[in-house]
């Protein structure tokens, strides 16, 4: 990362501070609107649908390859976003891996706590497959708890008999809403973003006085046995950084196929910053790569799905 990349991300990070008292949960839901939202790329066109009885937007880029659908859940602690606010991200990776992409407006803490969400990812994950879309034809792929989300989705559908997609990737999943990552403590005053009370509030809105070492709740507890690939990608200046190393560890002791990513000296979530952080661009093209190469696994031509670089 460049000296002027460096300051660039210091300055969009320190422009939403810390706060030391915890805002409703419509105040953060505008502020979090008002700071992360990028619209979708020029080349890809957006459209309003529903999946699974709930609000999504569908994203198709200028140029698709094959069938491939991607499935997102986004993040924002199960209590803010939208598909609109993360129209940008999902816009690249669909355009970088050529996918038809479909973000789900599931509902939202405190309004609808746990297992609402899961409720909604596994609905609509159950309705692509009813209308058609072949599992080897699908992927997912999800930001923090948007990351666990996609996880919990899958074990839902696991236990409900469903097929599993051909791949999955994770940004900086959040999936263990115990918090007892040892990340969750020291890595609290190099992340810029969060603090340990922060992700207690997100846990406390969701879940309330449930269990939060559920499998759905918290995916790092689960066993993750029958799960697809997965490409884990986290910054190292995160209290979520053990999050995904133990995600990934568990993932590999039941026999997944796991490929693990950190990048130094970046904060939670950094492919927001696409386009301003090679680093971001980068991590991008890899996820890219790794859903196309999954998607086209063992098939005639499966080489046409990976991009150009």
């Amino acid at each position: 990362m460049s000296r002027q990349q460096r300051d660039a991300l210091d300055a969009m990070l320190r422009s939403a501070p810390r706060s030391e008292t915890q805002p409703t949960p419509e105040e953060q839901r505008s502020g979090f609107t008002a700071a992360l939202t990028r619209p979708a790329p020029e080349d890809v066109v957006t459209r309003s649908a529903v999946l699974g009885g709930r609000p999504a937007l569908e994203l198709e880029p200028a140029e698709v390859h094959g069938r491939g659908r991607l499935l997102y859940l986004h993040g924002g602690g199960y209590v803010v976003g939208s598909p609109d606010t993360h129209a940008g991200l999902v816009g690249e990776l669909a355009r970088r891996a050529g996918l038809r992409a479909t973000s789900v407006d599931y509902r939202l803490a405190p309004e609808h706590p746990f297992p609402a969400a899961v409720d909604d990812g596994l609905a609509a994950y159950r309705e692509l497959l009813a209308t058609g879309t072949d599992p080897q034809d699908l992927v997912m792929a999800g930001d923090s708890a948007g990351g666990g989300l996609s996880i919990a989705t899958l074990l839902a559908a696991r236990e409900a008999g469903l097929p599993q997609p051909a791949a999955v990737v994770l940004f900086s999943p959040w999936v263990d809403l115990t918090l007892a990552g040892e990340s969750i403590r020291s890595k609290e005053d190099a992340d810029p973003i969060f603090t340990e009370a922060d992700m207690r509030a997100y846990a406390d809105l969701y879940v309330g006085a449930g269990d939060r070492a559920h499998p759905l709740a918290s995916p790092v507890f689960a066993a993750l046995t029958g799960l697809p690939p997965l490409l884990v990608q986290v910054g190292a200046n995160e209290v979520l950084l053990d999050d995904a190393v133990r995600l990934a560890a568990r993932a590999a002791a039941d026999d997944v196929e796991v490929t693990l990513e950190t990048g130094p000296g970046l904060p939670h979530v950094f492919q927001h910053h696409y386009g301003r952080l090679d680093e971001a661009d980068a991590a991008l093209d890899r996820a890219a790569r790794f859903l196309t190469a999954h998607l086209g696994a063992g098939l005639p031509g499966a080489d046409r799905f990976a991009p150009a670089r």
